[in-house]
């Protein structure tokens, strides 16, 4: 036990270095603030620190994140210089200011040194603020079917949900830091969205950090200053430090082993660091790429737990937050580097510094099927898979008609980056590792494709059957996309159709294992021809699963001008030359370029005419050399602005088509039109679909014709029937009943057959409906006067 004295005294120095911390604002304060920090920490011992992350590191973590009170002002309506730290730092430049913020931060220094001796002491322990958790996470936590689930389905919880005046979440200090650490990015993005009047998104009530934090048998720490921003590329070097430090990649294997058996982990097997990393992965992941996603969790472990997602009573459906641009990029390609060593190959593997880049598999390696898995064990990437494809599908889906395409093209550079993890080298990181090492990183050298690596090879097949709907269904669902803004930046678009398509058809080898994907997804039975198509077709239950798990919820209904139909997207159409195929909206796309680039300044007008013509070259190659085909209708130059928006004007809040525009998908679930009652549509429609449901007519008839000999039509011979065994008219009543039944079920063998349904939206029609008023009207005017007159 502590000697008083030593407490109080400690007690006080926590108190002071707390003031010093938070009134520092200045580059010689701040300096002077972290050399503080680190004497104290040298100077005590773990059990003597408990003062200082009771009081003091609440301060710090204020001041570094710019977390202020509640009088405070927010970012979009502060007139006020900034004066937290990195705001500092960068309103002043100062390199070695920023150095020196970073050596406390850094993984190796002393502060996180001591961050897990308290921790192994379990001194300290804190409540995080609620209302600072992802936005399903705090609509989980206040219902009480859900709360319970919630630790299950959100692994960085896990543990940390605790009874107390309310459910809080307790964390220790690491935990708290990281949580923290990874909220500013979200509470950033969110103040520069509502800078920007780009996205409205709600403000909650800020609140004092005392408040956010109740540290066991300690008060809450004095007033805490307010400050706003942090510099993006000091936060960047600072998540990829700790990413290097607890995140391992490249030794997957050794930091796991008998994962998947019952055998005992060897002697030097340390769980913790396993446990820390998939900590800081799902609480990366779920902060930035899950966040404000009213579905983010796999449907069929969700409905395991008795959760039913999707929540949009309580998660409003935006896009996700703008401006993480760096940070998501980051750990997506940081994160898929283990895919290295996930199996798909031995010669793959490389240790961290021992080259600038991957060693390059031979091109020449041969097609094994058997060997491929859509799970590996050993990758990161599979915590990646349906959330960045929920993401990315969001940003292009929710993108507000009207506004900048900025975040989109952001989270458009984060896909082409997941696209080709092939092309991801050890130079990606070369900036950053410059950095963490206090060196200048040379002058660039022009990249050629060697130094990016050899592309694909067929040990990247793997890679990309598990991540099929990345190269095929989100490609559709980009095109639409593409075409709902074209008019904003035809230049911009353009050239990231051209990227899209020429990353597709990069590599003979990608754009044939796409095709065979294709045609196996699309084959109702293999036979003995395409082998290869035959050992795909393994996989295509999986893909279909996905496809309908990674897009639940997401329909035309929720999208402004969409491509994604209830029904249309249930096949994958991109080699498709249908009306609604990837060939036809890429040809459409190539001639609404080339009219809407000829608005573009003269200057650069030969540039953006360059570009369709590469795109057209691209498009060509990709569906097997076609010249392109002429569309069946053409523009009329006459008005192009009006014929474009009566093309291509998106859907109205209430779901509703253009009057110009031609519904291709289920003609009974189509939008509502503005010549029906929208209550009485929907009414019909859902009884429509029940008595469709009820009578069987939802499935083709099998025509079976050994069925259709061994089963006649029952029928009654009049002819033979004596009349003196007809009981009267109770037996003639049957018979017609009879009759009558047995027509019915003709007329439904029929509509089965002819693929004919009940539709009786016909009668939600405002004509009909009038028609049908003035029939009422008719029939009690003509009771009316025959009454009068008799």
């Amino acid at each position: 036990m502590l000697p008083h004295s030593y407490t109080v005294d400690s007690l006080s120095q926590s108190q002071d270095l707390a003031s010093a911390i938070l009134a520092a604002s200045t580059p010689s304060n701040i300096s002077a603030a972290c050399s503080s920090v680190e004497s104290f920490l040298h100077s005590h011992t773990p059990d003597q620190c408990r003062h200082f992350f009771s009081i003091t590191f609440p301060s710090l973590i204020c001041k570094i994140f710019g977390f202020g009170d509640a009088t405070a002002p927010s970012l979009a309506q502060s007139s006020s210089p900034p004066n937290g730290w990195i705001d500092v730092i960068t309103a002043a430049n100062d390199s070695d200011l920023s150095g020196r913020v970073f050596s406390l931060l850094s993984p190796s220094g002393i502060l996180m040194s001591s961050i897990f001796a308290v921790d192994k002491l379990s001194l300290v322990k804190y409540v995080f603020p609620t209302e600072r958790l992802p936005e399903y996470a705090r609509f989980m936590l206040s219902s009480q079917k859900d709360r319970t689930a919630l630790s299950n389905l959100c692994p960085f919880l896990k543990g940390k949900i605790e009874e107390g005046a309310s459910y809080e979440v307790r964390l220790n200090v690491f935990e708290y830091y990281m949580f923290w650490l990874s909220y500013y990015p979200v509470c950033r993005g969110n103040n520069d969205s509502s800078s920007m009047n780009m996205i409205p998104i709600p403000k909650k009530k800020m609140s004092r950090l005392e408040s956010w934090t109740r540290i066991k048998g300690f008060p809450g720490s004095s007033k805490r200053d307010s400050d706003q921003k942090l510099e993006c590329n000091l936060y960047v070097k600072i998540l990829y430090s700790y990413l290097k430090a607890f995140v391992p990649v490249f030794d997957l294997n050794a930091h796991q082993p008998y994962r998947s058996s019952l055998l005992q982990y060897g002697n030097g097997y340390d769980g913790s660091v396993m446990a820390r990393a998939e900590f800081l992965v799902n609480l990366f992941v779920h902060y930035w790429i899950v966040e404000n996603d009213f579905s983010p969790f796999p449907v069929i472990t969700a409905k395991s737990f008795g959760v039913a997602p999707p929540f949009r009573s309580a998660v409003e459906e935006i896009p996700p937050t703008c401006g993480l641009e760096d940070v998501v990029k980051l750990l997506v390609k940081y994160l898929n580097l283990s895919w290295v060593t996930s199996g798909v190959g031995s010669e793959n593997y490389i240790e961290y510094g021992e080259s600038p880049r991957w060693k390059t598999p031979t091109s020449g390696s041969s097609f094994h099927v058997d060997n491929l898995s859509l799970r590996p064990l050993t990758s990161w990437n599979t915590h990646l898979q349906r959330p960045l494809y929920r993401y990315i599908l969001r940003s292009f889906l929710f993108c507000p008609i009207g506004s900048s395409i900025k975040n989109a093209s952001q989270v458009f550079s984060i896909w082409v980056t997941y696209l080709e993890p092939w092309m991801i080298s050890l130079d990606d990181f070369s900036d950053l590792e410059a950095a963490l090492n206090g060196s200048i990183k040379d002058a660039k050298k022009e990249e050629s494709y060697e130094s990016r690596g050899c592309g694909y090879t067929s040990l990247w097949q793997s890679y990309v059957i598990s991540n099929y709907l990345y190269y095929s269904s989100l490609v559709m669902h980009f095109i639409g996309f593409a075409h709902k803004f074209l008019h904003t930046d035809p230049e911009t678009i353009t050239q990231m159709v051209l990227k899209v398509m020429s990353i597709l058809t990069s590599s003979k080898d990608l754009l044939v294992l796409m095709k065979n994907i294709d045609k196996a997804f699309h084959s109702k039975q293999t036979g003995p021809g395409n082998s290869t198509v035959n050992e795909l077709s393994r996989f295509v239950p999986s893909i279909r699963e996905q496809l309908k798990d990674w897009e639940d919820g997401l329909c035309e209904s929720n999208a402004d001008g969409s491509f994604l139909h209830e029904n249309w997207n249930k096949d994958l159409k991109l080699f498709s030359d249908c009306e609604d195929g990837g060939q036809q909206l890429l040809q459409l796309f190539i001639l609404r370029a080339e009219a809407e680039l000829q608005a573009v300044p003269e200057k650069n007008l030969s540039e953006a005419l360059k570009c369709v013509d590469s795109l057209k070259q691209v498009v060509s190659n990709f569906f097997g050399g076609h010249v392109i085909k002429p569309i069946a209708f053409s523009l009329e130059m006459d008005h192009p602005q009006k014929n474009r928006d009566e093309l291509f004007k998106p859907r109205g809040a209430r779901n509703q088509m253009a009057s110009s525009a031609k519904y291709k998908g289920d003609w009974m679930t189509r939008p509502v039109s503005e010549d029906e009652v929208a209550w009485m549509a929907k009414l019909l429609i859902n009884i429509s679909i029940w008595l469709n449901e009820r009578l069987g007519l939802n499935q083709p008839v099998i025509n079976n014709d050994k069925k259709e000999n061994s089963e006649s039509v029952s029928y009654v011979d009049v002819s033979e029937v004596d009349a003196r065994n007809v009981a009267g008219a109770g037996d003639g009543g049957r018979m017609m009943v009879r009759g009558v039944v047995m027509a019915c079920g003709s007329v439904l063998q029929l509509m089965r057959k002819y693929g004919v349904r009940v539709n009786l939206r016909v009668m939600a029609s405002k004509k009909f409906l009038t028609l049908l008023f003035l029939y009422v009207v008719f029939v009690v005017l003509k009771r009316f006067v025959t009454r009068m007159i008799w």
